[in-house]
């Protein structure tokens, strides 16, 4: 009978039941989340993958800066269909060294976790000139901007520095070479170079 009270008594108080919800809900979470944190596959780069180089860096922060990440995801989930359709799934390790994660919530164009090296750097140009040149019903803006638009890497060497901070690892001599390297390069060479980088380090 007692324990019958003490159920009754949780069940006719809000505040308690919704106390001991979170309180359930938070074991429940760490419990799955925590052992994440040790596994190497969670935390280690895959083998062979190397840092963006100085202009996929600056591709990725042009990439950001346009709003490609609300209209393209870059996360292959585990199913029939998207790994047919663009490739073997996502993987951990792959976005280990991505600050800030991006990827993406929404898919108004197709994924692009895979793009790297499936087309030539003439038809990602052609594409972001004129999108509906190369994909007659996209509805993707055109960027013709980014072919005007020329990089001065006055920051880049100090983006690498603090992506170092990050475990990221740059060498003395990317750092130094880093805004000579970018300097005078048209954003729209740097979005390229970036978007040729992407999931081309898993085997």
């Amino acid at each position: 009978m007692s324990n019958k009270n003490h159920h009754e008594k949780i069940e006719r108080s809000v505040g308690l039941l919704a106390i001991l919800t979170v309180v359930a809900i938070s074991f429940g979470t760490l419990v799955l989340i925590t052992p994440l944190f040790f596994m190497d596959e969670m935390t280690q780069p895959v083998d062979g993958m190397t840092p963006y180089t100085a202009l996929e860096l600056e591709g990725r922060d042009i990439y950001i800066r346009e709003g490609c990440v609300g209209c393209h995801t870059q996360m292959i989930r585990p199913f029939r269909a998207e790994v047919e359709r663009y490739g073997h799934y996502s993987v951990a390790g792959e976005s280990v060294w991505d600050h800030p994660h991006l990827w993406g919530s929404k898919r108004t164009g197709p994924d692009l976790a895979r793009v790297g090296a499936r087309y030539s750097d003439d038809w990602h140009h052609a594409h972001l000139m004129d999108p509906r040149s190369v994909v007659p019903q996209s509805n993707m803006p055109a960027f013709p901007w980014l072919e005007e638009n020329r990089l001065d890497g006055k920051l880049t060497a100090r983006k690498m520095e603090v992506m170092r901070m990050f475990d990221i690892p740059y060498t003395d001599e990317d750092i130094a070479t880093a805004s000579e390297s970018v300097k005078g390069k048209t954003e729209m060479q740097a979005l390229i170079a970036y978007l040729q980088s992407l999931g081309t380090h898993l085997k």
